[in-house]
Parts: C-alpha cells; sequence; structure tokens
C-alpha cells in the first residue's frame, strides 16, 4: 500500500466523523508495532496540508521489559518533526512479578492507556490517537459478545470525562493487510514486542477464528462492520453530520 493510500483511508475516517477541530494538539501512542508506526506516518504527513491545523507529539509508554529499544522509533519522528515521548513505567515488574497475574492483557492496557493519558495531558494535548484497524474493531466485537455477553467495540471517537481527553481512531478503514502492506513497502522500524503474553491471547484466538469464517464465507468480516456502522450500536450511531 502507497503512502497516499494510506492518507485516504486516515483522511476518509478523519473527515466521516469530524475527528479533528482547529488547534487540536494530538498525542499519538505509539506502542512500537506496525500500526501505530502506519498512524504517524499518515497523520504526519496528513498535517502538512489538511484544511483544519493541528499539532502532533508521539508517546510510547515503556513497560519495562529489558532489551526493549525506541531508538529507531525516536529516529522516525525525527524525520517526521514530529516530537518524541518516552513514558517509562514498572508495568511488567507489577502484573508479572508483584501481582503474577495469569490474565494479564486487560490489566496491563489499562495501566499503559493511563500512563499515556497522564503524559498526553502533561504535555497539553486534548486529543489521543490509536492505531486501531477495521479488523481491531471487528476482533473486539466479537470478543464483546463471546466473553462479556454484550454487543460492543472500539467506536471511532470516545471522550474521557475523567482525563478530559478525546481519543479517536483514524485507521478504522484500514485492514490489517492494508498495514502490512505499508509496513513492508516502506520498512517501518517496528519494534518487537517483549511481552511473554504476546501471541497467546484471546484476541489471537478470536483473530483466528474470525480468519476461519471469513474463509469459508468470504466476505464476512466487511459485511459485519458494514453492520457495526450502520445499525446504530453503542458508540457508533453512524457517521456524523457534518
Amino acid at each position: 500500500m502507497t503512502i497516499q493510500r494510506l492518507y485516504s483511508f486516515i483522511r476518509k475516517g478523519l473527515d466521516d466523523y469530524h475527528m479533528i477541530a482547529p488547534g487540536d494538539k494530538i498525542a499519538i501512542g505509539i506502542s512500537g508495532g506496525k500500526d501505530s508506526l502506519a498512524l504517524l506516518h499518515g497523520l504526519a504527513g496528513l498535517r502538512r496540508f489538511y484544511p483544519v491545523p493541528f499539532e502532533l507529539v508521539a508517546i510510547s509508554v515503556s513497560l519495562g521489559f529489558e532489551g526493549m529499544d525506541f531508538s529507531p522509533i525516536e529516529t522516525l519522528c525525527q524525520e517526521l518533526s514530529v516530537p518524541y515521548y518516552i513514558v517509562n513505567t514498572d508495568i511488567s515488574t507489577i502484573i508479572f512479578d508483584d501481582r503474577k497475574e495469569s490474565n494479564p492483557c486487560s490489566l496491563c492496557a489499562k495501566m499503559r492507556k493511563g500512563a499515556l493519558n497522564e503524559k498526553a495531558k502533561e504535555l497539553g494535548c486534548n486529543k489521543v490517537a490509536y492505531g486501531h484497524h477495521k479488523d481491531d474493531i471487528i476482533e473486539t466485537f466479537f470478543m464483546s459478545m463471546i466473553y462479556e455477553g454484550r454487543i460492543h467495540s472500539f467506536s471511532p471517537i470516545t471522550y474521557l470525562d475523567r482525563m478530559d481527553l478525546t481519543v479517536i481512531r483514524p485507521m478504522l478503514y484500514l485492514t490489517e493487510s492494508d498495514v502490512i502492506g505499508f509496513q513492508n513497502k516502506y520498512a517501518l522500524p517496528v519494534v518487537k514486542n517483549k511481552c511473554p503474553a504476546d501471541g497467546n491471547t484471546k484476541r489471537e484466538y478470536i483473530k483466528n477464528l474470525i480468519a476461519s469464517i471469513n474463509h469459508e464465507t468470504p466476505g464476512v468480516k466487511n459485511r459485519i462492520f458494514t453492520a457495526m456502522v450502520t445499525q446504530n450500536i453503542s458508540g457508533w450511531g453512524g457517521k456524523r453530520d457534518a
């Protein structure tokens, strides 16, 4: 996937849901994975010609695992003229050593988001951008039904009233295969996740389940996404009016 196509998909998400207002300062959450790095490229490029002016910063939350090297991301941010910040935490020690969590992902995500949001507020940001794509959204929809018994998923825009921050997800129209194509074409400096639970999660199980269903019934993923956009599930409600 070319960078022009990346811009097109991200801009469609921004425009359809009016994610950006004049003067916004947006913190991009950079995990080190392909999704957040693609979002960094997309928003940094769009910033130059998007009709609504906005500022960007990039933030990574270090969980405390040994061997995590964010220097390639720092270099990329310098090339893209995006200020970059690393928040050092002891999340890995708390989860795996102190609490010995058998299902660590939910607590880890909560703590990571908390650290990211606090840094975003400290830097004067009013919005945080996550690199969730269409596949993430569909997988979360399935996880909510199967494990929680409710109809729910990430929404394009979420207001966090306790933090007075708005979360935006500009990559909602991109599939994971789109992002992989962009990663391969532009050699994104992905930083490998050192978490021992990586690749062995409920989300990975759901990802494989959906892939199997989509293989047997081609187009199922797109139809699920269309239903989410058009059937007024919580947090979606269709595109916003201009």
